[in-house]
C-alpha cells in the first residue's frame, strides 16, 4: 500500500503568482494546505535605516520605492509626519491637490491589484482592460511630475509644483497619421484639470465592463466566495486595516474616522463586505474606485475655482521662487542652505498615517533636533495581511493560495522594506 505522507513544497519566490519575492513553505496533505509559512525580507533595502542618514528631503523619494504601486499615498504619509514635527502649514490648494492625487493612486494600485488578481485565478481579458486605463494616470503622473512611476512630487509644506497648464501631447510619425493623433489628443487639448476630469467621468463606465466580466462570472464567484473567510473579531484582532477590514465588515477608514488634508470636507461612502471572504474583498475594492471617482470630480471642482499658493512661503523649509532667487541674496542662501543642509526639526516624535489603497500606512519619526530623523519606523499596511496567511490558508486547497494572496493585495516594497 502507497505511503501517504506531507508534502513541503516552496511556492515561490519566483512564481509569477507570489506577486514579487515571496517565498512560501507550503505543508500540503495531498492538495490541503496544512500550514503556510511566509518567508519574507528578500526585497529588504534598509530603507528605515537609509533615511536615517539622509535629510528630510533626501528621505523623500525612498518612499517612492516602498509601495510602488501606490506611490504619493507613502510620500503623503511621510510629508504628514514632517510636516507634524516641524509645525508646517499646508496650503489649501496643495492639500486639495494631494487629495485627488491620492484617489487617483487608488484607483492606479486599484486597477493593478485587479488585473493581477483575475490573471492569478485564471482571468486574462481583465488584465489587458485595466492596464489600458492604468496608462491614463500614468499620463498624469509624468505630467504632474515628469516621472510616471517615482513621481516624488509631494513635499513637506505642498507639492513641488502647481498642475500644469497644458499636457504633452501625440505628434504624427510614421506609427500615427495625423487622423490617430488627433484622437489620441482628444483629452489633451486643455490643462491637467481638464485631462483628469476627462478621465473621471470616462471611468465609471469601465468599472461597470470590469463587473459585468467579473462580478456575476460562474467560474469568479466558485474560485473567491467562502475562501480566505476572516470574521469581523479577527481581523482586528490580527491588525488588519484597509479593504481587508472593511471586506470583513467593519466601517474603518483612515479618511473619514481621523480625517486629514481636507478629507472632511468630501462627500463619499465607505463600502464594507458581509462575509470576509475574497469575493466581498473584491467587491469592497470596485466600489472604492467609485468612490474615489466621486472625490476627484469634488477637488477638480474646487481646484478650478481657487487659484492660489501650493507650497509653503517659509523658505527654512520650502524652496524661493527662482524669480526672486536671482534679485534677493537672502532667497539664494536659503536656497543653498534647503538642498545642501536642509532644514532642522526641533526634537520630538510623532506618527502619522494615511488611508492607503491598501490599509494604513503609518510613519513614526523621532527628531533629535538635527536636519535628518533620528529614527524612523514604516508601518507597512500589508504587513499584517501576509501575517495572516497562515490561518487564512489552513484548510484550503492548493489553487486558493493563490486566491488568498491576490485578494491581500501583497506589495513587497512596503512589507519587506
Amino acid at each position: 500500500m502507497a505511503e501517504i505522507r506531507n508534502y513541503t513544497l516552496n511556492f515561490g519566490p519566483q512564481h509569477p503568482a507570489a506577486h514579487g519575492v515571496l517565498r512560501l513553505v507550503l505543508e500540503l496533505d495531498g492538495e490541503v494546505v496544512e500550514r503556510a509559512d511566509p518567508h519574507v525580507g528578500l526585497l529588504h533595502r534598509g530603507t528605515e535605516k537609509l533615511a536615517e542618514h539622509k535629510t528630510y528631503m533626501q528621505a523623500l523619494p525612498y518612499m517612492d520605492r516602498l509601495d510602488y504601486v501606490s506611490i504619493l499615498s507613502n510620500e503623503h504619509a511621510f510629508c504628514r509626519a514632517v510636516e507634524a514635527l516641524r509645525g508646517i502649514e499646508v496650503p489649501e490648494r496643495a492639500q486639495y491637490i494631494r487629495v485627488m492625487m491620492d484617489e487617483a493612486t487608488r484607483i492606479l494600485n486599484h486597477l493593478l491589484w485587479l488585473g493581477a488578481h483575475a490573471m492569478d485565478i485564471g482571468a486574462m481579458t481583465i488584465f489587458l482592460y485595466t492596464f489600458r486605463d492604468r496608462e491614463y494616470l500614468m499620463d498624469a503622473y509624468e505630467a504632474l511630475s515628469g516621472a510616471r512611476l517615482h513621481a516624488n512630487y509631494y513635499r513637506p509644506g505642498g507639492v513641488n509644483r502647481d498642475l500644469p497648464d497644458s499636457m504633452p501631447k501625440y505628434r504624427p510619425s510614421k506609427w500615427h497619421s495625423e487622423k490617430d493623433v488627433k484622437a489620441m489628443n482628444a483629452w489633451r487639448e486643455g490643462s491637467f484639470l481638464d485631462f483628469i476630469e476627462a478621465f473621471a467621468d470616462y471611468f465609471p463606465d469601465r468599472i461597470d465592463e470590469f463587473e459585468t466580466l467579473l462580478t456575476d462570472n460562474r467560474i469568479w464567484k466558485q474560485r473567491t466566495v467562502g475562501v480566505g473567510v476572516v470574521s469581523p473579531e479577527r481581523a482586528l484582532q490580527l491588525g488588519f486595516t484597509g479593504p481587508m477590514l472593511r471586506g470583513s465588515g467593519i466601517e474603518w477608514d483612515l479618511r473619514r474616522k481621523q480625517p486629514y488634508a481636507v478629507y472632511d470636507r468630501m462627500d463619499f461612502r465607505i463600502p464594507i463586505g458581509a462575509s470576509g471572504d475574497s469575493y466581498d474583498r473584491y467587491l469592497v475594492r470596485i466600489e472604492e474606485m467609485r468612490e474615489s471617482v466621486k472625490i476627484m470630480k469634488q477637488c477638480i471642482r474646487w481646484l478650478r475655482d481657487n487659484p492660489g499658493p501650493v507650497r509653503s512661503d517659509d523658505y527654512k523649509v520650502a524652496p524661493p521662487p527662482r524669480a526672486e532667487m536671482k534679485g534677493s541674496m537672502e532667497a539664494l542662501i536659503h536656497h543653498f542652505k534647503l538642498f545642501t543642509e536642509g532644514f532642522h526639526i526641533p526634537p520630538g516624535e510623532t506618527y502619522q498615517a494615511v488611508e492607503h489603497p491598501k490599509g494604513e500606512f503609518g510613519i513614526y519619526m523621532v527628531s533629535d533636533g538635527a536636519n535628518k530623523p533620528y529614527r524612523m519606523k514604516i508601518r507597512a499596511a500589508g504587513f499584517p495581511h501576509l501575517a495572516a496567511m497562515n490561518e487564512m490558508a489552513k484548510g484550503h486547497m492548493l489553487a486558493d493560495v493563490v486566491t488568498i494572496l491576490g485578494s491581500q493585495d501583497i506589495v513587497f516594497g512596503e512589507i519587506d522594506r
